[in-house]
């Protein structure tokens, strides 16, 4: 039992170290081509989403920023014409963020640099299945904890 916990934790702590090690490197890239990682995250998620809008609460939950750096990156974002508050109709007290036609297009200019830079410091090291089978057991983690 103890060898077991041991191995839970080493695979705990091996999750933290990669992620502690590969997101600056991530985050220096997408700055070098003057995008906030934190703004990537954000276009990202939003980009994904249906009509390529949230509710400010569903944004907080799908991005990987906590709620109070959510709302200072939307602001940030829509200073910079990249995203935009609609009111809610369904809700008088809630709005949506929605990406712009502006916002996709940066997207877009910075995703090569993301996906480069994923390559270069993360997938590289790892074998088509062993990157399957991270995403599918990592997926069920999430699956299992966002339910």
């Amino acid at each position: 039992m103890a060898e077991e916990s041991v191995d839970r934790v080493a695979a705990w702590a091996a999750l933290l170290r990669v992620h502690a090690a590969v997101v600056p490197k991530l985050a220096r890239s997408l700055r070098e081509v003057g995008m906030p990682i934190s703004w990537y995250d954000v276009l990202l998620v939003l980009n994904s989403a249906p009509e390529r809008r949230l509710r400010m609460v569903e944004l907080g939950s799908h991005a990987v920023l906590s709620r109070e750096q959510v709302s200072r990156v939307v602001s940030e974002l829509e200073r910079a014409g990249l995203v935009e508050r609609q009111p809610n109709p369904g809700d008088k007290r809630s709005f949506f963020a929605a990406i712009t036609r502006a916002g996709r297009d940066r997207l877009r200019a910075t995703a090569p640099t993301y996906l480069d830079a994923i390559e270069e410091h993360y997938a590289r090291h790892l074998s088509d299945r062993e990157l399957d089978t991270i995403a599918r057991a990592l997926g069920k983690v999430l699956a299992a904890e966002e339910s």
